[in-house]
């Protein structure tokens, strides 16, 4: 039976959780203590923390339809997590142990896409979330909301809530109206000692207020965001209060300290490090959202000194970190002696057969579900030249976003303006094949969790994009060969990070150095007035500044919405039934070399 939100602020985990916190100065003995003799008491614990789950419960990916494998042979998935959680608690006692989770649960898989979407947990007799039913039978004691977590909507992310066996954190998510939390700010829980005297760890749980605007249309009048940093001040002097012997922050925010999407919204992205830096009392923070690996990272807080360290496991279970405190009773109360973090890696361990047979079920009907056929495919198409040449693939996303922000506008002040699109080549290896089309080949186009919105560009800001853009290809003289090997990824520039516009027709001389390469910049066959407005539609992670690319994170926002891009080509290819390159691909944009085209 799910707790309700009262129950969720007073939960003690007096037999069983395991709780993460670090970062005070080392605290001698009490002189007492050495004065009568006696050995000082003490006491240590672990706390586990995940992150960035994202809706992964087995080593499989959905996308491409069998077990996950990267470069690094990284595994994924709460079963692999489960195995580790198992051997800590065994090797350190049950009693002696707290798991706790740092947001972005239940976006980011078809899995997790199947029952928010196509069965959802909403429905009248609906079925329990996998997540929900993952991180029960591995007994996490909290888990911080991350931004995904308002993807589909408050009612879904509110029966996600109802059916975890514990609490989710919000202290800064609070209600539009009232301003009181909307969501329990806190969980505290009590370690039962050998010496008989309890441990209390406060875990405060903060997300990130890039929500208000991400989420836009989820959220707005219904909850508001304000900065971690501010939150942070205003309950961890609560919590010592209320009597927290150890305060730990699991925060839906990166650990650098400004913002990683470019600064125009300070700090909402990564400021975890500002929290330690700025609010005394916290001991450790669990870090999420950045979906990178820090094992251990100690800040010094300015007003007392001590350190505060910090740890960010890999993100989709892939790793897990622990928090090893020790404890010392001084001066009638207990103190952090000492604290370290470390992460252990999951592909170390095999699945819990208990997840497995739990699930099983669940990921048989998603595995189905992917495979079903939505459409077919006039021709075969892939990405492999994408990176170098204008591929009807490419022009695919792009027209499904373009037709999308036109819907969207239509009969609106923005109608009469022409739509552009943005679109990248996130992975060499997709494709679409002659014939039929299922679920994972039209998701496998759209591999991150990036949602569309559409902003307003002039023309020569256009110019600006499309010259930073360029970036990525090598200088390469006009004459010689061409080793498409060597072409792109300048000054390591991803994939992701080179966009294509469609809509405009352009050469890019990549016999020019970077920033002078952009020629014959057109639109409908006359050169681009640099004063006319456009509409570029966009993904929300360039709109937000990712990539650093030059005006759009600026830019006026004339619509949004949290439907992930990828669904929304499977629902075009599902409504239009054919794909035909024929109706939607053009060469809009070419590599030259002194005019000259290169391919």
């Amino acid at each position: 039976m799910p707790l309700n939100r009262r129950t969720f602020l007073e939960r003690s985990a007096a037999a069983g959780a395991g709780v993460a916190i670090a970062g005070s100065a080392a605290v001698p003995a009490a002189a007492d203590e050495r004065a009568s003799g006696r050995p000082p008491k003490r006491y240590s614990f672990t706390v586990m923390g995940t992150t960035d789950l994202h809706g992964n419960v087995f080593n499989w990916d959905y996308f491409t339809d069998k077990e996950f494998d990267d470069k690094a042979h990284n595994d994924v998935g709460l079963a692999k997590i489960s195995t580790l959680v198992n051997r800590i608690r065994k090797e350190k006692g049950r009693r002696n142990t707290l798991l706790i989770d740092a947001g972005d649960t239940i976006q980011g898989t078809q899995l997790s896409y199947y029952y928010a979407k196509v069965d959802p947990i909403t429905a009248k007799r609906g079925p329990v979330h996998p997540m929900a039913q993952a991180m029960n039978a591995i007994d996490y004691d909290a888990a911080a909301l991350g931004n995904h977590e308002f993807n589909y909507g408050i009612p879904v992310l509110r029966k996600f809530e109802e059916q975890c066996r514990f609490p989710l954190l919000g202290a800064n998510a609070l209600d539009a109206k009232t301003l009181r939390p909307a969501f329990a700010p806190y969980s505290m829980h009590r370690m039962s000692t050998p010496c008989g005297r309890d441990v209390r760890v406060a875990v405060l749980g903060l997300t990130n207020p890039g929500i208000a605007i991400w989420d836009k249309a989820n959220v707005q009048g219904k909850m508001v965001f304000p900065g971690l940093e501010e939150q942070a001040a205003k309950w961890v002097p609560k919590l010592r209060s209320m009597g927290a012997d150890v305060v730990i922050v699991s925060a839906h925010s990166g650990s650098s300290g400004t913002s990683s999407y470019g600064d125009q919204l300070p700090h909402i992205e990564n400021a975890a490090g500002l929290v330690a830096e700025q609010v005394p009392g916290i001991d450790a923070i669990l870090v999420g959202h950045a979906h990178t690996e820090i094992a251990e990272y100690f800040v010094t807080n300015k007003e007392t000194g001590a350190k505060v360290v910090l740890s960010e496991p890999l993100k989709w279970g892939q790793r897990l970190t622990l928090f090893d405190f020790d404890l010392v009773w001084s001066k009638g109360r207990w103190a952090v002696e000492k604290v370290g973090a470390q992460v252990l890696n999951s592909n170390t361990v095999e699945e819990d057969p208990k997840i497995i047979r739990l699930l099983g079920d669940e990921h048989k009907k998603v595995v189905g579900y992917v495979n079903q056929v939505i459409g077919t495919s006039v021709t075969a198409m892939t990405t492999a030249d994408a990176p170098w040449k204008d591929e009807p693939i490419i022009d695919l996303i792009n027209h499904v976003q373009q037709e999308t922000v036109k819907a969207a506008l239509a009969g609106g002040q923005w109608a009469a303006l022409p739509v552009l699109s943005q679109a990248s080549c996130f992975s060499r290896t997709a494709a679409i094949p002659a014939g039929n089309v299922t679920i994972k080949d039209a998701a496998g186009l759209y591999p991150f969790e990036n949602t569309l919105e559409a902003r307003l560009l002039t023309g020569a800001q256009l110019k600006d994009y499309l010259e930073f853009s360029a970036r990525y290809y090598v200088q390469t003289p006009a004459g010689g060969p061409v080793d498409t090997a060597k072409l792109t990824n300048a000054d390591n520039t991803p994939d992701y990070n080179y966009d294509a516009i469609s809509g405009l027709t352009y050469e890019i001389d990549i016999a020019k150095p970077a920033g002078s390469r952009i020629a014959a910049l057109s639109f409908v066959g006359k050169p681009i007035d640099p004063a006319a407005q456009f509409v570029l539609a966009v993904n929300n992670y360039r709109a937000s500044g990712g990539g650093n690319f030059p005006h759009v994170a600026g830019s006026q926002q004339l619509w949004a919405n949290s439907e992930e891009i990828r669904n929304t080509i499977i629902t075009w290819v599902t409504a239009k039934g054919t794909v035909d390159p024929a109706q939607f691909a053009s060469v809009g944009w070419k590599l030259t070399r002194e005019g000259t085209p290169v391919f």
